[in-house]
């Protein structure tokens, strides 16, 4: 079948246009945050945009078949491929003491939101499938998150966009709001600050936007640095947290009904490979020299050249996911995933907030 599809002019070219956009996506990213909002470094995330500009190109037009067989080549293989990648990001070496703090917070967020907001989607009627990706989106690290798991749970490409939109319409509420709370609340304290900040916002990007958002306006760089330390211990969860969500939210699509699937084939192989690449991370991060013979530059260097090719990978699948998405499928979904979503956003910000507020100082104390 792969062989068939590599003689067609057309496949190729549906790969070409999912590039196309997420090129696109990319520029525009940068632009809104820059020249728009006024940040020095953009934090609107381009797998946002390349969603939004997808979906407008392939509801105004309509793609041929040979087209559609490409984009969905790029929403499925490339998509796990910068999943495998995007393992590279994560070594915890040099965290220092602030990821065993941490981790605790982080933990007791996600498995409220993902427990709780699943007892509500199915409270709302909504399907599995959707009720989890909003469910890991906001408890995670959203837009990532959410195209991590949607194969494993077999969700289908309105459910994604629906909870992508989801997701990204409350990070960035968040992202512009909680600065202000986490001053209000913690201005004696900017390590606890930047802790709310990385507990509490969706995606990666939007807390990078908060942290320098607090930064500028406190004079706090601290926090930054630990919002996002936070993040990325909240983004390794994912490696453990993605599986847990095929067990509970997965299931054959069936009469437009899900069933159970087996739970021991959850683990994907792409998944195994997040994580391996994960480890490879942290086994080059650790010594003088990575693995014993290669100067911490070189290292440095692909580290940084495999984030990039994870990154553009990410941004053709879901250039290609928002091309393939039908408004009118979405429609069809309904305003109640809106208000899942909201309650996700609103749980995962309290939840955050009480725990860091009653716990985390004296937490801090102890492991000084």
């Amino acid at each position: 079948m792969l062989m068939n599809y590599l003689k067609s002019p057309a496949w190729w070219a549906g790969i070409g246009v999912a590039v196309l956009v997420a090129v696109s996506a990319g520029y525009a990213a940068d632009w809104v945050g820059t020249s728009v909002l006024g940040f020095g470094t953009s934090p609107i995330s381009a797998i946002m945009m390349a969603i939004l500009i997808g979906i407008v190109i392939g509801n105004v037009f309509t793609l041929p078949q040979g087209l559609r067989d490409g984009l969905r080549f790029c929403s499925s293989t490339i998509l796990k491929l910068g999943i495998i990648l995007l393992g590279i990001r994560l070594s915890l070496f040099g965290a220092g003491k602030f990821t065993l703090v941490a981790l605790p917070f982080v933990i007791a967020a996600i498995a409220i939101a993902l427990l709780t907001v699943g007892f509500l989607g199915r409270r709302l009627g909504l399907s599995r499938q959707l009720a989890g990706l909003i469910a890991i989106g906001t408890s995670i690290c959203g837009c990532t998150a959410i195209v991590a798991t949607a194969p494993l749970i077999k969700a289908n490409d309105a459910e994604v966009s629906y909870a992508v939109a989801c997701v990204t319409l409350f990070g960035v509420v968040a992202m512009f709001s909680y600065p202000l709370l986490a001053h209000y609340a913690f201005a004696a304290n900017p390590e606890l600050a930047g802790l709310f900040l990385g507990t509490s916002i969706h995606e990666t990007a939007q807390v990078a936007g908060a942290g320098m958002m607090y930064e500028a306006q406190y004079n706090a760089p601290r926090a930054l640095d630990i919002a996002t330390v936070t993040k990325l211990v909240r983004n390794l969860c994912m490696v453990a947290v993605v599986p847990i969500v095929g067990i509970l939210y997965g299931g054959e699509r069936t009469s437009g009904q899900s069933t159970r699937v087996n739970w021991l084939r959850m683990i994907p192989w792409f998944i195994v490979g997040f994580a391996a690449m994960s480890a490879l991370r942290t086994v080059g991060d650790f010594g003088d020299q990575a693995f014993g013979f290669m100067n911490t530059e070189t290292w440095g260097a692909i580290v940084e050249r495999v984030k990039f090719a994870a990154e553009a990978c990410l941004l053709i699948a879901m250039s290609a996911v928002g091309l393939t998405s039908a408004l009118a499928g979405i429609i069809r979904i309904g305003l109640r995933p809106f208000v899942l979503g909201l309650f996700a956003a609103v749980l995962t910000g309290v939840v955050s907030f009480l725990l860091i507020a009653n716990y985390a100082e004296s937490l801090l104390q102890a492991l000084s």
